[in-house]
This record gives C-alpha cells, structure tokens and sequence, in this order.
C-alpha cells in the first residue's frame, strides 16, 4: 500500500498564493501517476492536476494557467504551487496515487484551502 499525507491548505484570499504538499510512504520515483483532485462543497471530486511517468504535467482548464504541480523525488513529495487563488477553487484538495496503469487508487486525508472574496 501507499500512504500519503497532504498538507499546506488553509484560509486566503482571492489573489493569494498556496503551496499543498503530499509526502508518500514509497518513493515515488516507480509511481505510475500522482495528481491532486478537489471536490468543492456539493460538488463531484474533479481531478485538477496530473503527472504519468514519463510525460508531461496535465491540468485542467480551470487552472491551467495558475497552477504548477512539480515533485521533489528525494522527498518522496509532489507539490502544488497554485497561484492567483479564486473563490472557485475553494474545496477539499485530495493527494492521489497509482502505482500503475491499472492498479488501485491510494488517497491522501485531504487538505482544506478556502478563499474568499
């Protein structure tokens, strides 16, 4: 199994600037992806930041621009850098793992980021 533990979340304001960090039990030099999902309040879990192994980083249209996901693979540790926050991005940030292409899923307890107007 893998165990991941998310952190950095917390309360800004629109404009300001978060980094989540999600620290994995296993090196995560042989994961097969790694990403962050967020699910906003009455909304579905919606995946907003991604890297396979191998390729290049994949985010979704609503952050593309603002977000960074980046690994330190010493630490054992994937960042997102995400910048100029927006109301809309306020939810529960999730960590998540697959050490496969087909393998199992692994998720993190989750990190709150919250940012007001």
């Amino acid at each position: 199994q893998v165990q991941l533990a998310e952190s950095g979340g917390g309360s800004v304001q629109a404009g300001e600037s978060l980094r989540l960090s999600c620290v994995s039990s296993k090196n995560i030099f042989r994961i097969y992806f790694m990403g962050w999902y967020r699910q906003a309040p009455g909304k579905e879990r919606e995946l907003v930041a991604g890297i396979v192994s191998g390729y290049s980083a994949k985010y979704s249209d609503s952050v593309k621009d603002r977000f960074t996901i980046s690994r330190d693979t010493a630490k054992n540790t994937v960042f997102l850098q995400m910048n100029s926050l927006k109301p809309e991005d306020t939810g529960v940030y999730y960590c998540n793992v697959r050490e496969a292409r087909y393998g199992t899923d692994y998720w993190g307890q989750g990190t709150q980021v919250t940012v007001s107007s």
